[in-house]
């Protein structure tokens, strides 16, 4: 990888700024001043950067846990609203993404990272990696609609979704509480599935707990976020089918 996206990757600058500093001699690499701004990093075996006279600590992959806020959107940019990205640190690193998509009402675990590979692999329906959620639905639920969830619900003339467990932690007058296991991440999935039951229920509020053996941390605040733990990543690399490298 070239040295001017390495470091623009870590949130250092723009490729423009940083090509200039490095033509200005501000960039070392292994203690030696280096003025191509094309100069090769082996991502396998990053060798000791400094910019600035400070060390620049780089790793290939990064992987954050956030806690996401209602009223927030699940992207990258966007030119009028609030992204997830907008509540990380300005010192993050510039190719950060988020893996799928909680609806800006949605709230709870997302996971934030560069690694293409393990995003695929979370997301791909052949990986069957549950997401578990808590929802405050209008309307009362019954046990005929936990059968209907767990056979398969159809919400439209085109789509239909897999078996999904609901289980029912309180109901009875106006609004129930629940938590709903799914498989896949079709758009709108849970709010689509409960409307489906008919007799106007519809989620209130929704809230992601889990995906795959990611749980999210009781101890985030929304809107806050925090780097995996080394045993949170091996769990996500097991559960994706990949090799796991702790050095990563």
């Amino acid at each position: 990888m070239r040295l001017d996206k390495v470091l623009a990757d870590m949130g250092l600058g723009t490729r423009t700024e940083l090509k200039k500093a490095i033509r200005k001699g501000c960039v070392t690499v292994n203690r030696q001043v280096v003025t191509d701004a094309a100069f090769s990093i082996r991502e396998e075996e990053p060798p000791e950067i400094t910019y600035l006279g400070k060390r620049v600590e780089y790793h290939p992959f990064e992987y954050y846990m956030m806690n996401k806020p209602a009223g927030v959107l699940t992207a990258t940019a966007d030119r009028h609203q609030q992204t997830v990205l907008d509540l990380m640190s300005a010192e993050r690193r510039r190719d950060l993404f988020p893996v799928g998509r909680l609806d800006k009402d949605t709230e709870g675990l997302l996971l934030l990272t560069n690694d293409g590979v393990l995003a695929h692999r979370l997301l791909a329906p052949r990986f069957h990696v549950d997401k578990l959620y808590e929802a405050k639905i209008c309307g009362s639920l019954t046990g005929d609609d936990v059968r209907k969830f767990r056979e398969g619900i159809r919400y439209d003339e085109n789509l239909t979704a897999e078996p999904a467990a609901l289980e029912i932690l309180e109901t009875g007058g106006s609004s129930s509480r629940a938590r709903i296991t799914i498989h896949e991440g079709k758009f709108h999935q849970v709010k689509k599935m409960v409307e489906a039951l008919g007799d106007g229920r519809k989620v209130m509020t929704l809230k992601r707990l889990r995906m795959g053996p990611l749980v999210l941390d009781p101890a985030l605040a929304p809107g806050d976020a925090r780097p995996l733990t080394e045993e949170e990543r091996a769990l996500l690399y097991q559960c994706a089918g990949i090799s796991y490298n702790p050095k990563t």
